[in-house]
């Protein structure tokens, strides 16, 4: 059994180049591509795209949906926490004058 020999500078450039020439006749051999399959796959290709970008839209939308409601519960929430305002100040100074006059009526009598 003999033993392994490495092989040379010149044997691996020729093996290759070699490789290279024969992987550029597979590309040539190659048929041409159908201009009807071209078109058919880019138009595959648009309605993925636009599927994609549609659904993110309502994916979007959605999103924004939800915290618009999320907003307005919340403020609801603080409207519902917030104590009604107290009567105004002529109100406040209408009853006063009321209790007043009551007050008098009944000393008068």
């Amino acid at each position: 059994m003999s033993a392994y020999k490495d092989p040379s500078f010149q044997e691996r450039t020729a093996l290759a180049r070699q490789a290279r020439q024969k992987a550029l006749d597979q590309l040539k051999a190659k048929p041409p591509a159908d201009e009807a399959v071209l078109a058919e796959r880019n138009a595959a290709r648009i309605a993925r795209e636009q599927a994609k970008a549609d659904e993110r839209a309502a994916i979007r939308a959605a999103r924004d949906l939800a915290k618009a409601e999320e907003k307005a519960r919340a403020i609801e929430a603080a409207k519902a926490s917030v104590p009604p305002p107290g009567p105004s100040e002529a109100e406040q100074r209408a009853a006063r004058d009321a209790r007043y006059a009551a007050r008098k009526q009944r000393k008068s009598r």
